[in-house]
């Protein structure tokens, strides 16, 4: 018996060139590869640097490539550039996200590319979009502390960066939404078009909701660890043998529930505690007092019975243990994947289901130039007349 194909995926028969390093640039080409189309990513000789950063940036690479195949291209040679601007015209959508000026300065950014191949999209990502910041540069931690994010993260005089390149990810998917956009309307107007998406502007629209807080209020907003809560009960507990687990009661409802449920008939009963509105005003003595009576409970035996009871809560959960989660791999949201070392890893998919099923890994992690002779040998000057 013949093996089943596999299914068509969205964007078969799209072709990307992908000039990126780090995180940003290769999450758009991932998230275009996951959904299907063919992302050749170019690499400089000795091959992108991401691959080999250490401590916090190890997983880069690993993390935001998949899918894709690798051609070495020198572009900061005449030959290269010229190799780098055919393969261009033999594509759907560039990416590119280098220092501003650089790609222009190969000649191989839009206005140049677009005149030879009008039907071209291209994404440029940077850190900030034409403006007075226009020429800085940016990480995603420069924009957390310029955009809001820091402030409202971290206590009070200590703003803190997230956990994660929330920015980077995030600017990427944008212009992934862009490309989606842009395919469409190339489609009526037979013209590609220039896509820009920015790490400060990402993060100013992550800070929105703040913003317009203040607009409403009057009142800058404080950050999220010195925020008044709408709830009383919204915050991590500390219980038995110093475990921790979050626990949200939003309603008076739940209120009475999660009381049932730690065996706390006295604050149930008490008029004092009978609204949430009167709860959050007496707040911190509230949580005083669940949290003398939760420091008796375990959370392998408490975590069962407020998800039964339907209380909101979540253990406090590192990245490694999620590696075992067991909802993420009854999910298919963890998969494995072969690096280009020739060793396994579990992978996160992209958090969407399309037609019940996780677009998923379809080809291993590609090696340094591993298919630069099967891209470049079917370019028009290559190929025999």
């Amino acid at each position: 018996m013949s093996p089943t194909p596999e299914p068509r995926l969205p964007l078969t028969g799209i072709r990307v060139l992908e000039f990126t390093h780090m995180v940003m640039g290769p999450t758009c080409g991932m998230v275009l590869a996951d959904l299907g189309a063919e992302v050749i990513k170019v690499e400089p000789p000795g091959g992108d640097k991401t691959r080999e950063l250490p401590g916090l940036g190890i997983g880069f690479f690993r993390s935001f490539n998949r899918n894709k195949k690798s051609v070495v291209i020198d572009i900061a040679t005449e030959e290269g550039r010229a190799t780098a601007a055919e393969l261009a015209g033999e594509c759907d959508v560039v990416l590119e996200n280098f220092r501003p000026g650089l790609m222009a300065g190969f000649g191989l950014d839009y206005e140049t590319l677009s005149q030879r191949f009008p039907r071209l999209i291209y994404v440029t990502h940077k850190g900030f979009m034409p403006g007075p910041y226009e020429n800085r540069l940016a990480l995603d931690e420069v924009v957390q502390m310029m955009g809001g994010l820091s402030y409202m993260t971290g206590p009070v005089g200590r703003p803190l960066r997230a956990g994660t390149s929330v920015n980077d990810i995030m600017g990427g998917m944008f212009g992934a939404i862009g490309v989606l956009a842009a395919l469409r309307e190339r489609e009526f107007t037979g013209r590609g078009q220039e896509i820009q998406s920015a790490l400060f502007e990402n993060c100013v629209f992550l800070s929105s909701q703040h913003m317009q807080q203040f607009a409403m209020t009057g009142e800058a907003p404080p950050p999220m660890p010195s925020r008044v809560s709408a709830w009383s009960v919204y915050d991590v507990f500390t219980l038995a043998d110093g475990e921790q687990l979050f626990i949200g009661a939003v309603s008076d409802k739940q209120f009475l529930t999660l009381c049932r449920v730690i065996e706390a008939p006295e604050l149930a009963a008490d008029p004092a505690l009978a609204t949430n509105t009167l709860r959050v005003g007496v707040r911190p003595a509230l949580l005083e007092k669940l949290g003398a009576i939760l420091q008796h409970h375990r959370v392998q035996a408490l975590a069962p019975k407020l998800e039964a009871a339907g209380i909101p809560y979540a253990p406090i959960v590192r990245p490694d243990q999620l590696m075992d989660d067991p909802h993420l791999k009854a999910s298919g949201g963890l998969v494995p994947m072969q690096t280009d070392d020739g060793s396994m890893t579990d992978v996160v998919l992209l958090p969407l289901r399309m037609d019940g099923r996780r677009p998923g890994v379809r080809r291993p992690l590609p090696k340094v130039g591993e298919h630069t002779e099967e891209i470049l040998a079917g370019l028009p000057s290559r190929v025999p007349a």
